[in-house]
């Protein structure tokens, strides 16, 4: 299919930027903290510079009040939850995925917990906004004293049970970086549903965070730079560009954005970029709303097609469906997918290229370990985008395409 470099859909739903939303009140005197309280109905927030600056915060807290150093983290995650635990100087243990979703392999899991006594945490992450089966970790962390961090970089305002995520376990992080709905360019926020380690967790931001003049004037300048890029016939030269150029050179972990280095920033986020975030903040619920009814088009199209699994809310989950994620059983299928779609513009990608195992950059902090779960799932999943931009047309596009190369 023809790339249409004048129309290109993200990949992820994540909210456009409007001058209102930099300019105007936000329609109430709260702060961007005070709202995420609210409206998760969690403990203490802070507003972080990243959601794995978030993640080391935490840990460097943890350190204060356990003796353990190992954290437990899925085989198929963002590069970055394993450096963010590696700058905190705590060793990473991997359990595999079950090949089958996103969840942990649990007999795998119980394990790792049997024969390892140095466990301090458990990160469980919902990727596409997808809750996990929390009750199995719940069990397992709290009977061998096991903190729970939740990872919600893509999942704010899913729920469990009617509980927010980022609300169930000791500890939550979210990310607002561009993409990921809720956006100030780049930014974070920490959940404690603890009162016991607030305390700790306000104690070590004032110890580690610290204003960046240059740092955040540049942030605050990307930030109008998403307000006038993140279009979608503008999109493709902040994105499909570089990420053309990566692939020409051969290297497709920069291509996919999954390069990252371990000196990630850890400022402390301007007013100016809160104020933005609150001001977004109200058309956040409205906003999972109509991504919840584009998924439900894919689903009702896809799941139960011969060859194809969606991967979808379950029970009492509710997603807030960033994009949807399909799992062909054939691999070579899903190869011809992605070769059709990718670059059609029409908001067709993956999560990862690779399990959390295979990138040669983490090999030096990552323990060797084969992970069939992870692998099988890279290798057959394909993701598709529940962007406001995308039309029915387009989405109709996507599924003919689909089901003739299947």
């Amino acid at each position: 299919m023809k790339c249409n470099i004048f129309r290109q859909i993200p990949p992820t739903a994540g909210l456009p930027i409007y001058l209102k939303d930099i300019f105007l009140p936000a329609g109430d005197n709260l702060t961007l903290e005070e709202g995420l309280r609210g409206y998760l109905n969690a403990g203490d927030i802070w507003v972080a510079y990243s959601g794995t600056a978030a993640l080391y915060i935490i840990l460097e807290s943890l350190k204060e009040v356990s003796g353990k150093r190992t954290v437990i983290i899925p085989s198929f995650v963002c590069p970055l939850v394993p450096l963010a635990i590696h700058r905190a100087g705590l060793k990473i243990e991997i359990c595999d995925i079950n090949g089958f979703d996103f969840n942990f392999n649990q007999d795998e899991l119980e394990r790792i917990v049997s024969f390892n006594r140095d466990i301090l945490a458990i990160i469980p992450v919902y990727l596409g906004g997808l809750p996990l089966d929390y009750e199995k970790i719940e069990n397992i962390a709290s009977a061998n004293n096991i903190f729970i961090i939740e990872d919600c970089a893509q999942s704010l305002g899913a729920e469990y049970k009617g509980k927010k995520l980022g609300t169930l376990g000791d500890f939550g992080f979210f990310s607002f970086c561009r993409g990921k709905g809720l956006t100030i360019y780049e930014g974070g926020a920490i959940s404690c549903n603890n009162k016991e380690y607030g305390p700790v967790i306000d104690k070590k931001i004032k110890a580690l965070v610290k204003n960046d003049f240059l740092s955040e004037t540049i942030k605050i300048i990307e930030l109008f730079g998403y307000w006038l890029f993140y279009r979608p016939h503008l999109f493709w030269f902040v994105f499909g560009l570089p990420q053309a150029f990566w692939n020409l050179l051969g290297k497709k972990d920069r291509a996919n954005i999954e390069y990252f280095d371990i000196n990630f920033p850890i400022h402390r986020v301007s007013r100016f970029r809160k104020k933005a975030g609150r001001a977004g903040f109200f058309r956040v619920d409205k906003e999972i709303a109509k991504q919840r009814e584009k998924a439900s088009f894919y689903i009702e199209k896809l799941d139960g097609m011969p060859g194809i699994r969606v991967v979808k809310e379950k029970g009492p989950a509710r997603s807030n469906y960033p994009f949807v994620t399909l799992i062909f059983d054939d691999a070579e299928k899903r190869k011809k997918v992605i070769a059709r779609l990718r670059d059609s513009g029409l908001g067709v990608s993956e999560i990862y290229g690779l399990p959390v195992t295979g990138y040669d950059y983490l090999q030096k902090i990552i323990p060797l370990k084969d992970c069939p779960g992870a692998k099988f799932i890279c290798e057959r999943e394909v993701t598709l985008s529940t962007s406001n931009f995308i039309k029915i047309c387009e989405m109709e596009e996507v599924v003919k395409n689909i089901l003739t190369l299947t």
